[in-house]
């Protein structure tokens, strides 16, 4: 640890990088909502930023990552424990850490956010960990964000939705930004990534630079 001695105020502090505090882990979950590449690239990136990860899929989940991305989502879970610290739980286990407040975690996003997901988190229904885990988010005060992947959404969504909207809830549709001219999904997605991400108040995602330059003059 060392200082410094600015012109005005007390010393700088300047605590070293392996003495800074460890970051809060961040609770994902996986429903069986299509766009299931977005989860992954922004697990993909906390996991490059250090974040512990707490991943709860459902049972629809897990099939449609697989349809999507060709690969088990239990493989996708190793590889990532290969580079940080990635913990899975059974959709099923209500006694898991995620179900009590007393973890405290830097916030919840739900990645993509099946509609009947979101009936349940909008009802209070906790009927299985990921909704239980989504309500203790809420009652802790804590972000919680959502991306939904449904189209149309119906008047029935959409009430779920401003409901969760009301309560302080992020919601964070994946519509492409069109004027950055994305030439692929991949890339089109990439886009998405910090403004899921930031919804979250991830201190990198916020520091990265906009993609979107606004003309001057």
């Amino acid at each position: 640890m060392s200082t410094s001695t600015p012109a005005f105020g007390p010393p700088l502090v300047r605590v070293p990088h392996d003495q800074e505090p460890r970051k809060r882990p961040v609770v994902v979950g996986i429903t069986g909502a299509s766009g299931q590449l977005l989860a992954r690239l922004c697990i993909e990136r906390l996991v490059d930023y250090g974040y512990p990860i707490l991943l709860v899929s459902t049972g629809p989940g897990r099939r449609v990552w697989h349809e999507e991305l060709d690969e088990d989502l239990a493989i996708s879970v190793r590889g990532w424990q290969e580079r940080g610290t990635v913990t899975q739980y059974s959709v099923n286990d209500v006694g898991a850490p995620i179900a009590s407040g007393g973890l405290v975690t830097q916030g919840m996003v739900v990645m993509p956010a099946s509609m009947g997901t979101v009936s349940g988190i909008a009802t209070g229904a906790a009927g299985n960990l990921l909704e239980r885990a989504a309500d203790v988010t809420l009652k802790e005060y804590r972000p919680l964000v959502l991306v939904p992947r449904e189209t149309p959404l119906s008047a029935i969504h959409l009430e779920n939705l401003l409901k969760l909207a009301r309560l302080g809830v992020r919601v964070v549709p994946p519509m492409p930004a069109f004027y950055l001219k994305p030439q692929t999904m991949l890339e089109a997605l990439q886009h998405l990534v910090p403004r899921v991400l930031s919804a979250l108040a991830i201190p990198e995602a916020l520091d990265e630079p906009p993609a979107y330059q606004p003309a001057t003059g």
